[in-house]
């Protein structure tokens, strides 16, 4: 039977689950933008201490650590539509309780921290859960579209929210939670209403070291999976520009703050475009090949941006580096789920929450240590060579993913062949 290909790329849209699935995503993707603009806002308005700003990225930085592996475990035992259900309406409390703060003018910046814990604690069991049920919700043959659409989704995300949230924060701060409260409200209907997806053969696996630590054990026991969130790591460890961006603006570009805001946007906007085009045209042929060019034109286009002095130049090394971080994140999102059974999926995506969450934070440090040492442009033109250099060594280091021709079939592809 021949399948219409316009048709096929089309399905994804047409699942009704999958478009409530991504569309939650999405709005609460820009409502905790939304949020952290305003907070940031507020808190710098309130104590003028930048040292408080580090405060806010703290606050939500630690429960996320401490707490996302059991997040893991809770997403395998556990009903998923019900866990992303829970931590939206956290989520959406956080916002309602920032609300009424920014109501009562409050001064104390104590609470807004606390708020800020609670929030870290939703994001560390929203982010494994909803990579784990992604997999469950998206029918047969259309999981590679899908996680192409979600990526676009959460790229436009990036690109609006803070934009967005910068034009609400000049009507208040409050206005700014307003929004988000309501979007956030949106999203928790949105999940709640997802009819598919539940397992009923989710265990109630006990809670050990052994249990915890499996999605850790598995991951070193599949070549193709530590290969792949690996390479993602050590390439954005050690090609970490953006950190960097406020001093290319002022110093190197001349740009000022409205050039620096485009530059920000640029490594998004080429995110963006490519995964849209995944979406169309998802990859299906030399899958390894295309994963280490994603990282190798990440890291030349790294070099280019370090070394330029014209503006349009580095934008357009900046387009190409989200480009390229894109084929790269796409691969290993695909590669990660389709080798993950689906009992141990939440305990192997916080495994994989935990690499980019190290590579980002680890790696705006690395770049400013590194800017420190040398100067600013030879910290980011080294940046991009140690990533292409990466991507060399793990070609030799990880030749599965090299050979890797085609992804595996999907869990649920497998299950309609062996019902076939």
């Amino acid at each position: 039977m021949t399948v219409d290909l316009d048709e096929s790329r089309l399905a994804v849209l047409r699942h009704p689950d999958l478009r409530r699935y991504l569309s939650a995503r999405f709005i609460a993707s820009v409502a905790t933008q939304v949020q952290t603009v305003a907070v940031g806002w507020q808190v710098f308005s309130v104590s003028g201490d930048p040292f408080d700003l580090g405060l806010v990225a703290l606050s939500q930085f630690l429960p996320f650590i401490l707490l996302i592996l059991p997040a893991g475990h809770v997403a395998d035992v556990y009903d998923r539509r019900r866990v992303q259900t829970a931590t939206y309406v956290v989520l959406a409390i956080c916002a309602a309780a920032l609300l009424a703060l920014a109501m009562i003018g409050a001064d104390d910046l104590a609470p807004v921290f606390g708020v800020m814990v609670l929030f870290g604690v939703a994001r560390a069991f929203n982010q494994p859960t909803g990579q784990a049920l992604l997999p469950n919700i998206a029918p047969p043959g259309t999981f590679p579209q899908a996680v192409a659409l979600h990526s676009s989704l959460g790229q436009v995300a990036t690109i609006a929210g803070p934009a967005l949230g910068g034009a609400m924060v000049l009507l208040g701060v409050g206005a700014a939670y307003a929004l988000s409260l309501g979007l956030l409200v949106l999203g928790v209907i949105l999940v709640a209403g997802l009819r598919g997806g539940g397992r009923a053969e989710a265990s109630r696996e006990p809670v050990s070291w052994t249990t915890l630590l499996s999605g850790i054990t598995f991951v070193r026991s599949r070549p193709v999976v530590l290969g792949s969130i690996s390479l993602d790591l050590f390439a954005v460890l050690f090609g970490g520009a953006t950190a960097l961006l406020p001093i290319y603006a002022g110093d190197v570009l001349d740009v000022g703050p409205v050039g620096l805001g485009v530059m920000r946007a640029a490594p998004a906007i080429g995110a963006a475009i490519l995964a849209a085009a995944l979406t169309v045209r998802p990859l299906r042929r030399h899958v390894g090949r295309w994963m280490f060019g994603g990282v190798a034109a990440f890291g030349v286009a790294t070099i280019v941006f370090g070394l330029s002095n014209s503006f349009a130049l580095s934008l357009g090394a900046l387009v190409v580096m989200g480009a390229g971080d894109m084929v790269s994140v796409y691969i290993r999102h695909l590669l990660v789920q389709l080798e993950t059974p689906d009992e141990i999926r939440g305990r192997v995506s916080a495994v994989n929450s935990v690499f980019i969450g190290a590579s980002n934070e680890l790696g705006e440090f690395e770049s400013g240590l590194t800017a420190s040492w040398w100067g600013v442009v030879p910290a980011v033109v080294v940046g991009g060579a140690a990533t292409v250099a990466v991507a060399a060594a793990w070609t030799r280091l990880f030749p599965v993913i090299w050979r890797l021709d085609r992804f595996p079939a999907s869990p649920t592809d497998r299950s309609a062949v062996t019902r076939g």
